[in-house]
């Protein structure tokens, strides 16, 4: 029995592992690095990353791995097990380290702190990503031109326009373009249209962004007809033309009492 937590073995060799756990004894040695280990097969696994040797491999995807481990990870991105449940809402976690930096997002916890500018995040990775503005490091490059970027992201996005391929249409136009923000941008413009139209055609439901737009709308020679038309039908003189040629410039409008 370890006289430290209680802890019971059947063999002595068994308790004397565990025993490392509280002394902190790491016997077995890299003999390529500094890395050493508290038991021998901890440390076989280790030396698996020098020779390069992945001896566990998936049947779905053929991935290979160098710890059992670290393919049991991987096998639940085939499967969706997501056996990490937080216990504050119904969020669950393939990993947990992944879980662990969820669990901050309840806590408001941000232990990882920028030295340069004291930017605070959960993540790791995030403190990471930030100080390249700071360093100006660009690790993504691209292998088809001399682009390069601090983010992954970024650099995805730019190799779509190497593709040819435009991957964002909008559903309004059929504009096209390889960005996904430039899409985004360009969709303000149809819900700003539809939202403010203040100028109105009093003689037809036409409405207009701009002005321009609208006077455009009356000097079209088939819209002049059928406005001529609507106010002959509805007896309402309310737009006195000034020239009803297809050259016609400008139409003023104005309204009259009716005159019998």
């Amino acid at each position: 029995m370890c006289g430290e937590c209680g802890y019971r073995a059947t063999w002595w060799s068994e308790l004397s592992r565990h025993m490392r756990t509280h002394t902190g004894e790491k016997p077995y040695k890299c003999d390529q690095c500094d890395y050493a280990a508290t038991h021998k097969a901890t440390l076989d696994r280790h030396l698996a990353i020098h020779t390069g040797e992945k001896p566990y491999m998936c049947g779905e995807c053929g991935y290979r791995a160098t710890q059992k481990s670290t393919l049991s990870r991987h096998m639940r991105t085939h499967t969706g097990e997501k056996p990490y449940k937080c216990d504050q809402c119904d969020y669950s976690a393939t990993l947990k380290c992944t879980l662990d930096t969820h669990l901050l997002k309840h806590t408001g916890e941000k232990p990882y702190m920028c030295g340069e500018c004291g930017y605070r995040s959960a993540k790791k990775s995030d403190v990471s990503q930030h100080m390249r503005g700071h360093t100006g490091e660009k690790p993504y490059k691209c292998d088809q031109c001399d682009f390069s970027t601090a983010r992954k992201s970024t650099l995805n996005k730019h190799l779509a326009t190497h593709d040819g391929v435009d991957h964002y249409i909008c559903g309004e136009c059929g504009y096209r373009t390889t960005n996904r923000s430039a899409l985004s941008q360009h969709m303000r413009i149809h819900k700003t249209y539809k939202r403010e139209k203040p100028c109105m055609c009093h003689l037809c439901n036409n409405s207009a962004a701009r002005q321009s737009e609208l006077s455009a709308h009356f000097i079209d020679q088939s819209n002049l007809i059928n406005h001529e038309k609507e106010a002959e039908s509805t007896c309402v003189r309310n737009v006195q033309p000034r020239n009803l040629s297809p050259c016609s410039k400008k139409v003023k409008m104005e309204e009259e009492p009716f005159q019998e």
